[in-house]
């Protein structure tokens, strides 16, 4: 009796631990037969809900992108980069870049050219998060035949692509593939879900919109606005028919510049915008472009479209109707040009990173605030007697835009020197440009310093006055950045704090003269908390210094593990705990050194072979604890054994305080 009680607590307790494995994506193959000894290998994502996986083109420095690795490449070779399904994108304020992922289901298709009858293994390497993280790697095998033979088989096939049900999940040998979706529980650890809320477009038509309302106050089109509505006031026969063609006016501006919008999208295709986003040699164009566009609006020459053009619009305005109206607003957009052109190029930049609908949301923004004036004032003359003067404070509108695109511009050349890792445009040097920007920009306002086409006057009005203490106000809340200050309002605009000449800002001396107190296979962790990379080497320690060890494993690119750090670790309550009363463990199970050769083993627990340092840790994590989630946060004795039930994403700090308060009262009790 005893030993049936003995046996079936073993199986729970087993059971219990097993549900820690967890495997989110279900996978199907197939392969897709296609011209000229072409083949599509096709794989099929199924995500359980609330997770999601990252896509292949997420940014450096943020959640780790999906890889197709291929064991050789005999007989074959693969043919550009993978396609696939259309992906969500969302900013991550903790990476501060912007992340790529899937959810539900989606397909990445790789194109291959066979040269001869071949079995292909390829191994996907992803990350699969909700509130932890997974990094999965899953091999599948195909097969595929030689050229001659593949050609004989497509004779009677149609034209086009043919699916060959070659290759799929039900045959792939169980030693070739892990990728049996396991049915289990989640793991003991309350829930702490955050959904994703896709703001992009709305920001987008937001800001358009703003910028819209900015390309009304320049020279090229504030003088319109009454020049415009008094002209279909008086030339229409009566008020309601002023008002119609006012709006047909307003509503053919709309439609010109989402036509614009239609057109970038049409060309480039939403995917390839989205793509272009973290291409090196996109940034590097339109950092020049936009600092074109900068020197534009400061006065040292007009981007202007061939007189010709408007000459020729002018004339098909005369023609009266609808389509003279249309015309017109035509003319408008040509003429007002060297104003409105470097702002509508700027925003379709932008919305291009976005990808999608992005650039046609961008541009009805625009358009909107563009046309609602000159719709407005025509239902409401009287308003016209409000407008301010034209004059001199146009074109300091025209010099503040014109830095506000200077600033801009090095934003993209950031973006290529991340990319690149050439640690050229670090974040101190990024940072004292745009000091020296709004520095300039803030004598401008003030009127220590002028510009081409500035009119002269003895004193600023209230207005310039006004924005010039707020240039000013930005300008030295950007200096502390210099030393290592967050700078929250700009998050996302500079490189990362960790992509720095100094970790802890330009001058600051913290962290100097510890090097000599810090063990042997430790360094100094987030917060200057000591933190072992070394499992043997932290336990040794632990041992010596006689305080209990907190394993903590973790992923240079997991998102919540850096919400841990940054939100929970930072607070004093937990940060006391963890400098004094434990030893920190970090086993980072992303790390993709290569293990030497002599110490690469496979695992007895997954039947993979183990490679790189993140593989053992990782191998390390699911052996001992039966679990493969990050963040995981083990509390431990100096035997290696549990002081208390591990915990994950744990955002409560006082939950987490007394998580850890409670692993150290049983470890002094059983010193």
């Amino acid at each position: 009796m005893r030993k049936s009680i003995a046996l079936l607590l073993f199986l729970f307790f087993y059971t219990s631990f097993q549900a820690q494995i967890l495997d989110p994506v279900q996978w199907k193959t197939s392969i897709e037969k296609l011209k000229d000894n072409q083949y599509n290998l096709v794989f099929e994502g199924i995500i359980e809900p609330q997770w999601h996986v990252y896509s292949q083109f997420t940014p450096e420095n943020g959640p780790l992108p999906l890889e197709i690795v291929f064991d050789n490449t005999k007989g074959f070779k693969p043919v550009g980069k993978a396609t696939e399904s259309p992906y969500k994108k969302q900013y991550n304020d903790i990476f501060e870049v912007d992340e790529y992922y899937f959810e539900n289901k989606f397909t990445i298709k790789q194109k291959i050219q066979v040269t001869a009858a071949t079995k292909i293994n390829v191994t996907l390497n992803y990350q699969v998060c909700k509130e932890v993280c997974i990094n999965q790697d899953k091999s599948f095998t195909f097969s595929l035949p030689a050229p001659e033979v593949a050609t004989e088989k497509n004779t009677e096939s149609t034209p086009g692509e043919t699916v060959i049900p070659t290759v799929d999940s039900s045959q792939i040998a169980p030693s070739d593939s892990v990728s049996t979706t396991l049915q289990v529980s989640t793991p003991k650890v309350k829930s702490h879900i955050e959904p994703k809320q896709d703001r992009g477009l709305l920001s987008i038509f937001f800001i358009a919109f703003l910028s819209g309302f900015a390309a009304l106050l320049t020279p090229c089109v504030f003088p319109m606005i009454p020049m415009t509505v008094s002209f279909f006031t008086k030339q229409s026969k009566n008020r309601i028919a002023g008002i119609r063609n006012a709006v047909i006016y307003g509503i053919s501006i709309i439609l010109i510049y989402v036509a614009l919008g239609s057109v970038v999208t049409a060309i480039f295709g939403a995917d390839a915008l989205n793509a272009l986003s973290t291409n090196v040699w996109f940034n590097l164009i339109f950092f020049v472009i936009l600092i074109i566009f900068a020197l534009s609006f400061l006065g040292a020459f007009e981007i202007m479209l061939p007189n010709s053009w408007a000459n020729k619009v002018d004339r098909q305005a005369d023609r009266g109707g609808i389509v003279g109206i249309l015309f017109m607003a035509l003319a408008l957009a040509i003429v007002s040009f060297s104003c409105t052109g470097p702002i509508v190029g700027t925003l379709l930049v932008e919305a291009a990173s976005k990808g999608g609908l992005a650039p046609v949301i961008g541009m009805l923004g625009f358009s909107l605030a563009l046309a609602l004036p000159f719709m407005l004032f025509a239902m409401f003359p009287g308003w016209l007697n409000t407008l301010p003067k034209s004059g001199g404070w146009l074109n300091t509108v025209k010099v503040f835009l014109g830095f506000l695109e200077l600033a801009l511009a090095f934003k993209f050349l950031s973006n290529a020197d991340l990319v690149l890792q050439l640690h050229l445009l670090e974040r101190e040097l990024f940072l004292a440009i745009w000091i020296a920007i709004f520095g300039t920009l803030s004598l401008y306002l003030f009127g220590k310093i002028s510009l081409p086409h500035d009119s002269q006057s003895p004193f600023i009005s209230t207005g310039r006055l006004s924005l010039g203490l707020i240039v000013t106000a930005f300008t030295l809340y950007l200096i502390p950045g210099l030393w290592g200050a967050p700078l929250k309002i700009i998050s996302g605009f500079p490189p990362p704090l960790t992509y720095s000449e100094s970790p802890y800002g330009v001058g600051s001396s913290k962290g100097q003269g510890l090097e000599t107190v810090i063990p042997d296979g430790a360094k100094l962790g987030p917060h200057d908390i000591l933190a072992f990379t070394d499992y043997e080497k932290g336990l040794a320690y632990a041992k010596s210094v006689g305080k209990p060890v907190l394993v903590d494993f973790t992923g240079y690119a997991c998102v919540n593990c850096r919400k841990m750090e940054d939100y929970v670790w930072s607070d004093e309550r937990v940060l006391s705990i963890l400098k004094n009363e434990i030893v920190l463990i970090s086993l980072y199970v992303d790390d993709k050194r290569s293990l030497p050769e002599s110490e690469q083993y496979v695992s007895k627990e997954t039947g993979k072979k183990v490679k790189s340092v993140g593989n053992k840790w990782s191998d390390f994590q699911i052996t001992r604890y039966k679990s493969n989630t990050q963040p995981l946060y083990v509390l431990i004795d100096h035997s290696e054994q549990m002081l208390i039930e591990s915990v994950s994403y744990t955002p409560d700090i006082e939950e987490y305080r007394d998580w850890l308060q409670s692993g150290i009262n049983v470890f002094k009790n059983i010193k």
